[in-house]
């Protein structure tokens, strides 16, 4: 018989009744701890090998932010493949359940496969998982991650790196935009090895006159000290 992998039994394990009331609530939701100290160390440690990535964004160039990240390239590395594969079942469930919220006919599949295939015939098929550095000063404005006409609503954020120990500041926010009203923000404290979940552009929420959609956009404050390092994992791919 065949085992499970770790990475899928560890998030088979998670609250995602807990998870998908937050979600609704709020837009992101801390997942918990989903790596260890070595599986983040193991990860970091990718980073500076070029030969692992398809590009280099360097933040400031593009009004970004400061600091920079770097996208995977196919064929991902294998703890960063098994764990987005592993994330997606869960977050579909979520996903479709809010698109039927919203009245649409739309669906996303069951597999990752099966999402990364329709991008992919959509002329997506550039690898969107990312590393992402940021040392003292660097921070990333708010934004979107959609890349393309075929968006997954849910994406996932894991710490490589220990707050107070390795880095200072660096929070990772995000900001809903309601409708004639001010902004409201988010801020989700991560430890090492724990993953945030959160919207990727929109979310359902129920109003008086029925269910209608917020805006989100995510980002980091500024980082005080040191050096933090992230896994970033979208689920649609680029054109």
């Amino acid at each position: 018989m065949n085992k499970q992998p770790a990475t899928t039994k560890r998030l088979a394990a998670l609250d995602w009744t807990r998870i998908g009331m937050e979600l609704d609530a709020f837009g992101v939701a801390n997942a918990g701890p989903i790596l260890t100290p070595l599986e983040c160390a193991r990860l970091a440690a990718l980073y500076p090998d070029d030969a692992h990535y398809r590009s280099r964004v360097v933040m400031a160039r593009h009004g970004f932010g400061s600091g920079e990240y770097k996208y995977f390239d196919y064929p991902l590395p294998p703890p960063v493949g098994a764990l987005r594969a592993a994330f997606y079942p869960h977050l579909a469930a979520i996903a479709n359940r809010w698109v039927a919220s919203l009245g649409s006919d739309d669906n996303f599949p069951d597999t990752l496969d099966a999402m990364l295939a329709r991008c992919h015939t959509a002329g997506q098929t550039k690898a969107t998982p990312l590393m992402l550095s940021y040392t003292a000063g660097d921070y990333n404005c708010l934004h979107q991650d959609l890349y393309g006409a075929h968006v997954f609503p849910l994406q996932v954020v894991v710490l490589l790196s220990e707050p107070g120990r390795d880095f200072d500041g660096g929070e990772f926010v995000v900001v809903e935009q309601r409708p004639r009203m001010q902004s409201k923000a988010e801020v989700v404290s991560l430890r090492q090895g724990e993953a945030a979940i959160f919207a990727t552009r929109e979310r359902p929420k129920q109003g008086t006159k029925g269910v209608y959609r917020v805006q989100l956009r995510h980002g980091v404050s500024r980082l005080r000290h040191g050096h933090r390092k992230t896994l970033g994992l979208i689920f649609h791919d680029a054109g």
